[in-house]
């Protein structure tokens, strides 16, 4: 139970971490705590719709996000931003993104990232909202998990460097079971092809990242969860009616 308290510590603003490092374990709970985030929202949403218009009860939902992660993915995004969109060779680009100030091109993607989000949250359909507000952060830790495994890390230290060591393949096998599962529970059959074509989005920005870098960094994690949550909220918005038999017509 230390690993699911050290994920939870890392990954929320939850004080229940135990006194230790975070370790390449704990990563396989990262589903596991996206899907409590989920359940989170799922119960804000369902308070605030009673009482407020649409607009505004996507707001909450964006800024309890927020504020259970810290802003933890949102940084690394920020900071990406900078990184990848300021650097000219893979040295420059780690050490923008090690830099503490905050650059033009972080303003711009976050100020449109925020709004994007806000907007998907705030346009949910009302049969398959509850479904993928519980997917969405399962879905964007499970990227992170995915792209943990798949790319190599850039740096020696950091944050992120901790889960590039010892890291084994069950970890990954735990957390993608823990995503495929809830998501064939919230969205049915869907839900599987859902989760696939988001793993694929993942794997494609953490390759891109790779490319600009020579690896992976606990920023780009957080890029690449955002990525993952972002991608589940359009392509649900988009195949809401077809969710039910998404699965039926990618295999098919």
């Amino acid at each position: 139970m230390n690993s699911l308290r050290a994920a939870f510590g890392f990954l929320t603003i939850l004080p229940v971490a135990p006194n230790r490092a975070p370790a390449a374990a704990d990563r396989a709970w990262f589903p596991l705590v996206g899907l409590l985030l989920g359940a989170g929202l799922v119960a804000i949403d369902a308070a605030a719709r009673e009482l407020l218009p649409p607009l505004v009860v996507g707001a909450l939902l964006l800024a309890a996000l927020l504020i259970l992660t810290r802003g933890l993915h949102m940084e690394g995004w920020l900071d990406c931003c900078d990184g990848l969109l300021g650097g000219h060779t893979p040295s420059d680009r780690l050490r923008i993104l090690r830099d503490t100030h905050v650059g033009a091109f972080a303003v711009i993607g976050g100020a449109a990232l925020l709004l994007l989000q806000w907007s998907l949250l705030a346009s949910l359909p009302d049969d398959q909202r509850i479904g993928l507000l519980l997917v969405c952060p399962c879905f964007g830790r499970l990227a992170m998990l995915a792209a943990m495994d798949a790319f190599p890390y850039a740096r020696t230290d950091g944050l992120g460097s901790a889960f590039a060591v010892d890291r084994h393949w069950r970890h990954a096998a735990f957390g993608a079971a823990t995503a495929l599962l809830a998501a064939a529970l919230a969205l049915g059959p869907g839900g599987l092809a859902l989760c696939t074509i988001v793993l694929a989005a993942a794997l494609l920005a953490g390759r891109w990242i790779t490319r600009l870098l020579g690896g992976l960094t606990g920023d780009a994690y957080g890029a690449i969860n955002q990525i993952g949550e972002v991608t589940t909220l359009i392509l649900g918005l988009a195949l809401a009616p077809q969710l039910p038999n998404l699965f039926d017509s990618v295999i098919w």
